[in-house]
């Protein structure tokens, strides 16, 4: 019978433990979610003619979301690329 590994120590082993991968995707997922959110309303208040509100900030906060997102949708491909194969496996 295989014998349960001990906890990680070190520096970054408490950050990552309580959550884990799970956790770090959901939060991945909720600031995209958050950034394309802002970025949206930041393009409304734009076209509204807010004065508060500069094209320049708003090209950033689209370019943001945009790089977030296609992050996330490579961890996802890589995934799915991932489980793909270990299901693929002989066993």
């Amino acid at each position: 019978m295989a014998q349960a590994l001990p906890p990680p120590s070190g520096p970054g082993a408490s950050a990552a433990q309580p959550g884990g991968f799970r956790a770090a995707l959901t939060d991945a997922l909720g600031e995209v979610s958050a950034a394309q959110g802002e970025s949206r309303r930041m393009q409304q208040e734009l076209q509204l003619g807010n004065p508060a509100v500069s094209l320049e900030d708003t090209m950033v906060a689209m370019q943001k979301s945009q790089i977030g997102f296609q992050a996330v949708l490579a961890v996802r491909n890589r995934l799915v690329q991932s489980y793909s194969e270990i299901m693929n496996m002989q066993v």
